[in-house]
């Protein structure tokens, strides 16, 4: 789908005026609250949420909808075109002062992303795709790395769960780096920062969307835990753990943790402590 300069900046201007949002509120006092067990929402997630809502859909009021901050009514399941939004990925992190956190906002057309802005506004970085024309960061182009094999490969994942199911005790050939914001370190990785990134954890569309494309255009693979493809807008837009990394690479991780995620979701007990 072909896209009028003038979209893309009206898109771009939108995700840094929620970085601007957000940073009113990074590291000073505001309310913040659990809406589920472990699942922190903060007044900052509500106010960007409300913002882009307006905002993006401004000049298209037909576009469908689905954000981490808004009840899915499921009309989305009917448009063509759908915004898909995590106002603030990484709000842990964010409620605690720690500048890994970043708005994450694809535009889908027909299931696929076409759009794909990860902003970490604490540290000045908009990553950004479009389809066709490439991945960036700050107007540079973006490429995966070119790493093939698991020996010394890169790895990042999230803190809790890289220690619940010790990938480093699987992966010990690896160096395994932590840090929060699914959506940031999926950008990291088609930026070429890091080698691939791992996760076992359930997903959501708004988690991946734009990082999806991020990662496609820089050269890079992702697919869920057992290698299958990741569909988004789906009625449920759930994906169970993902894996991205350049293709070798990739091919590399499925092999080396498909039969241990497998049990794991057979119900063996997780990896014990390394040592152990």
């Amino acid at each position: 789908m072909a896209f009028e300069e003038a979209e893309v900046d009206r898109v771009r201007d939108a995700v840094r005026e929620a970085g601007r949002i957000a940073m009113r509120f990074f590291g000073k006092a505001h309310a913040r609250w659990e809406k589920g067990p472990g699942q922190i929402v903060t007044e900052a997630d509500l106010a960007i949420d409300r913002y882009l809502h307006a905002a993006l859909r401004r000049s298209h009021a037909e576009d469908g909808w689905l954000s981490e901050e808004t009840v899915d009514d499921r009309r989305r399941l009917e448009r063509r075109r759908v915004w898909v939004v995590d106002p603030i990925d990484g709000t842990r992190s964010f409620a605690e002062g720690v500048g890994e956190f970043a708005i994450s906002v694809a535009l889908l057309v027909e299931c696929r992303p076409v759009l794909g802005f990860v902003y970490n506004p604490a540290k000045e970085e908009l990553f950004e795709a479009v389809r066709g024309r490439g991945a960036r960061l700050g107007g540079h182009p973006l490429r995966a790395s070119a790493a093939s094999g698991l020996e010394g490969a890169r790895i990042c994942a999230s803190r809790f769960e890289s220690r619940r199911r010790n990938f480093q005790r699987l992966l010990p050939q690896v160096e395994l780096v932590t840090l929060g914001s699914l959506a940031y370190k999926l950008a990291l990785v088609a930026a070429g920062r890091f080698d691939a990134y791992l996760s076992w954890r359930r997903t959501n569309d708004w988690d991946i969307a734009a990082a999806l494309l991020l990662l496609e255009e820089a050269g890079a693979v992702a697919t869920d835990a057992r290698g299958g493809p990741l569909a988004l807008n789906q009625p449920e837009p759930l994906h169970a753990g993902i894996l991205a990394a350049p293709p070798a690479l990739h091919a590399a991780l499925l092999e080396a943790t498909r039969g241990a995620y497998e049990a794991m979701r057979a119900g063996v007990p997780p990896l014990g402590p390394a040592g152990a």
